[in-house]
């Protein structure tokens, strides 16, 4: 009987594992699915996307969508503005959160309590209570219509999760790296530029990856900033190119979703590995 019952549980064991691939499979299918219509739709024409169905495959397929999108549609322009920004706002982001999160994590000071806890609290706030303070600073400094205006409004803020990020990797650090770098001669800044943030890979890496997507696909402050010179739109904002009084360029808005989907794709493909150690530290910590 219990010879039995061994059988049965090992039985069981081999098919519970290539049912839970199909499953696991069938919802993977099933989640990504819209996005290769999408990409699918890019190559159709405007009859054959609504009259194919759920097709995934051009029955002829064209170029034209894409050729309308990059050119006629100005994507060519918003999609370097949009790489522009994009590159400077995370670099900022990811300069200054390492550094406060740096502080944090590795030193003791007066108000430390006090000062994390208002940064925390600044994650409550939606972005409509501080775009027109962020717009009236941004209008003082002389910068608004411009790129460099559409940057700093993106790049302000806390970003609490960034730095709550960095504040976790780095209090977890041992005292023995400073040390030792500090008896090299080294002092505050080249401890923290030169020791200590080439171990953050992992935290870089997430923090570049979430910030790059936001920024890649933000809409509001970029619509803000460049009402007065559409030129400099982003893709997020460029995307109502495609939408007239009285009608949609379906096609030529899926070519222009396609475009602007594959660097955020690379990006993540890029740096995959240190994002799943970074998210799986953050976890563990």
């Amino acid at each position: 009987m219990r010879r039995r019952a061994d059988a049965l549980s090992a039985l069981l064991r081999r098919i519970e594992m290539p049912l839970t691939h199909l499953l696991l499979i069938g919802v993977g299918i099933i989640w990504i699915y819209p996005f290769l219509w999408m990409v699918s739709a890019a190559f159709k024409t405007t009859a054959e996307m609504f009259g194919g169905g759920l097709n995934l495959i051009p029955k002829e397929p064209t170029l034209d969508n894409f050729v309308r999108a990059w050119k006629v549609a100005n994507f060519r322009t918003y999609f370097f503005n949009t790489v522009t920004v994009t590159v400077s706002v995370v670099a900022l982001v990811v300069t200054w959160s390492s550094m406060t999160g740096y502080a944090f994590g590795r030193y003791d000071f007066p108000g430390k309590k006090l000062f994390m806890g208002a940064i925390v609290a600044t994650l409550f706030l939606p972005t409509g209570y501080t775009i027109i303070p962020t717009f009236e600073l941004i209008k003082a400094l002389g910068l608004l219509n411009t790129l460099w205006g559409v940057i700093l409004a993106m790049a302000g803020g806390a970003h609490v999760l960034f730095i709550l990020l960095f504040t976790g990797f780095f209090s977890s650090l041992p005292q023995d790296l400073e040390d030792a770098a500090r008896i090299d001669g080294c002092g505050f800044v080249r401890t923290f530029w030169n020791v200590m943030l080439p171990l953050a890979k992992p935290v870089i890496a997430t923090a570049v990856i979430m910030r790059f997507m936001w920024s890649w696909n933000a809409f509001f402050i970029p619509l803000v900033f460049t009402l007065g010179k559409p030129e400099l739109r982003t893709l997020g904002v460029g995307m109502f190119a495609f939408v007239a009084e009285y009608a949609t360029d379906w096609t030529g808005m899926a070519a222009a979703a396609t475009i602007s989907l594959i660097p955020i794709i690379a990006v993540f493909l890029a740096l995959q590995r240190y994002f799943v150690e970074g998210v799986a530290g953050a976890i563990k910590g």
